[in-house]
């Protein structure tokens, strides 16, 4: 491909044109589906798009390893490391506390929970619930991949699926990394052999972020031949006040930081579009890591702080699922079932978003954070069983959000400490072009 035809067709643009396609693919084959099968068109679309994000996933390990690995190598160099490290936590906390704000705000003001079409038969407990035990004995590594199992049993099928936990496999990866240097010369072989599996893996996830157009259209379509739209109906007050908050967090709040920080609002947008889009569609922070590590070294923000800033990020930093989305689920929750909520109630839904987000690690969705809400505030947990018909359309936007977060925080963090590069390369070329090489 010459650079002309690249510059012509840029790798956001492919994505948004995926998108376009996967809406109208998604509206023709929702016609031709029925409650009980969906259709050849529509199976099709789910199998492309479930193996798009399987690649994904399959890269996230390795790459979360050998990138933290390798930035905790680099990190040497620098003398404020702690300080990057600090300033990412309390940029966390400002926007966090700034978009559970607008949260409680709006769950005020609209009453979405007096609004609501529901009946209480939807209310029922959640098999999942969140915990603060359960978070803090997250963060310790059951084994040293911070590997785990999970066995379902519908009916006469049994299903074991394996999954990484991410904030076990980063708490892994920094003790390994920071052994590895501690060792001195002895380490020297490692790290360089994790240097060549960073590079390696990254020329992997150049190609399939390649497919990300692709993939793209059928997680859309597939979205809508099983969601639609007809079940917003009954809770259109609620998702209508998710969405104007989360709005207002990405086109509002974050361009406003931008400017604060001496960032162009045109050119974050430019460069992290594309994890921002992919983040809509697949609903998931963990599988969309790689490109959202890939947006943030495009938009200047060091290899050696974003990939450790980055993957701690898509964890840990969730203005959609874990500040705006329990903020207003909770007020709705307490208005459905005619209870007060008073201003100590106001501080602990803020306290909880702020402090407690990390508890949503590495899952999709925002169940876990939502009960651990209703659980510190008293309220019924039975409450969560009315929003979950439409959680995977809510999901979409609060996803969205927490990616554009991911790349932001990190980057407002480099430019004040001065280490965005002033020349950057054109964050409109291909993003399948980003390196993923070692210094």
């Amino acid at each position: 491909m010459t650079e002309a035809r690249r510059l012509s067709f840029p790798f956001g643009a492919q994505v948004a044109l995926g998108m376009a396609v996967g809406i109208a693919l998604g509206v023709v084959a929702r016609g031709y589906a029925t409650p009980d099968a969906p259709g050849p068109l529509a199976e099709a679309l789910r199998i492309i798009g479930e193996s798009f994000v399987q690649l994904l996933k399959a890269l996230v390990a390795p790459l979360v390893f050998t990138a933290i690995v390798a930035s905790i190598a680099a990190l040497r160099s620098l003398d404020n490391a702690a300080r990057l490290v600090t300033s990412t936590l309390v940029w966390f906390a400002i926007t966090a506390a700034i978009a559970v704000t607008i949260g409680i705000t709006l769950g005020v003001t609209i009453q979405p929970g007096l609004h609501a079409g529901v009946e209480r038969a939807a209310a029922v407990r959640p098999d999942t619930t969140g915990s603060w035990l359960d978070f803090l004995r997250g963060l310790i590594p059951a084994n040293v991949l911070g590997l785990s199992a999970a066995t379902t049993i519908k009916g006469e099928a049994v299903k074991t699926a394996l999954s990484f936990n991410v904030l076990q496999l980063i708490v892994v990866a920094v003790a390994v990394g920071a052994a590895a240097v501690r060792v001195g010369e002895a380490g020297a072989p490692f790290l360089a052999f994790n240097a060549s599996a960073l590079t390696i893996f990254g020329r992997l996830l150049r190609w399939v972020v390649r497919l990300t157009p692709i993939g793209t259209a059928a997680l859309l379509s597939n979205a809508i031949v099983h969601y639609g739209w007809t079940s917003l109906s009954a809770l259109g007050a609620f998702a209508g006040s998710v969405y104007l908050g989360l709005a207002l967090v990405l086109l509002v709040v974050y361009p406003l930081l931008m400017l604060v920080n001496g960032i162009s609002p045109a050119r974050f947008f430019a460069g992290a579009w594309p994890a921002i889009q992919l983040g809509f569609v697949s609903r998931s922070s963990i599988a969309t890591l790689p490109v959202t590590e890939q947006a943030a070294e495009r938009l200047g923000v060091p290899r050696s702080y974003a990939a450790f800033a980055v993957p701690f990020a898509a964890t840990t930093k969730m203005d959609g699922c874990a500040a705006i989305y329990p903020a207003i689920a909770a007020i709705f929750v307490a208005q459905y079932f005619g209870l007060t909520l008073g201003p100590v109630d106001y501080v602990l839904i803020a306290l909880v978003s702020v402090l407690g987000s990390a508890a949503t690690a590495g899952l999709t969705g925002a169940l876990v954070m939502l009960t651990l809400t209703l659980s510190t505030l008293g309220l019924p947990l039975e409450g969560a069983g009315l929003l979950l018909a439409i959680d995977p359309i809510l999901d979409m936007g609060r996803t969205a959000v927490n990616v554009a977060g991911q790349v932001l925080i990190p980057l407002i963090v480099a430019k004040r400490a001065g280490l965005v590069a002033a020349d950057l390369p054109d964050t409109s070329a291909d993003a399948s072009d980003g390196r993923f090489a070692t210094a």
